[in-house]
């Protein structure tokens, strides 16, 4: 049976993306979405990057773009750094890019220029790193960027009062454009939970795997879940983006 599975922010922590692949057991058949977020974190961004791309050659896969994607691209495109970002988990990704040569570095170029900003599948589920702004969904956003930083779409969704019907004119109309959204970018740790989390039809994915979190990956349809073990157990001299 054809499965769509959902992959949170992996944030450079290869073994724990190794891990969870072999805990979901894929199979040729199943549609890997992964929502962003690939570098910044662990100390394996160029393998991870390595990694989606062996993937993808072999699986149908979907890479959608997350904020520090935005950061690592640039960098690698201009040479220059950013300075939020080299203290936000960049720093790392500099240092695994180290002996990277030009043809991988293309190769990543490449990988980096094909993510999506956001996919909308057949059943009218929306994937997404962070969010939107518009009422009218992502195709109208004004700002581009709010598809990788946008916050105020999981908070919303969070938030929501329950008893708030859908039919109520009151009720958010971003929640109305789509089945289901499936997000990461921020992580459900916030809220001391370490599991996918669903706020109306919204499900945060991101579990804290560039933390002190597992990474996690969820069937849309039937809900079931898996997860690595802490992904900083795989890097236990490292502190990811811990402060």
């Amino acid at each position: 049976m054809k499965r769509t599975l959902v992959i949170g922010d992996i944030h450079g922590g290869l073994q724990a993306l190794v891990q969870l692949l072999e805990r979901v057991e894929i199979t040729e058949t199943d549609k890997l979405i992964f929502l962003g977020d690939y570098v910044d974190g662990w100390s394996e961004s160029v393998q991870v990057v390595d990694f989606l791309i062996g993937l993808s050659q072999r699986q149908d896969c979907i890479f959608i773009r997350g904020n520090h994607d935005v950061w690592c691209h640039e960098w690698l495109m201009n040479d220059v750094i950013n300075d939020i970002w080299f203290l936000h988990g960049g720093k790392s990704t500099i240092e695994s890019y180290q002996n990277i040569d030009q043809l991988s570095k293309e190769k990543h170029l490449e990988f980096f220029d094909n993510m999506k900003d956001y996919f909308v599948d057949e059943d009218n589920n929306l994937f997404i790193h962070a969010g939107f702004s518009s009422m009218h969904g992502p195709e109208k956003e004004h700002y581009k960027t709010n598809y990788s930083w946008d916050r105020t779409l999981w908070e919303m969704a969070l938030t929501m009062d329950k008893r708030i019907k859908k039919d109520s004119l009151s009720y958010p109309k971003r929640l109305l454009l789509y089945n289901e959204i499936y997000i990461g970018h921020t992580p459900t740790l916030n809220c001391n939970i370490d599991v996918p989390m669903q706020g109306c039809n919204v499900w945060n994915i991101d579990t804290g795997a560039g933390f002190c979190g597992k990474l996690s990956c969820i069937d849309i349809k039937t809900k079931a879940f898996w997860q690595s073990e802490i992904v900083q157990s795989f890097y236990p001299k490292e502190k990811g983006r811990n402060k």
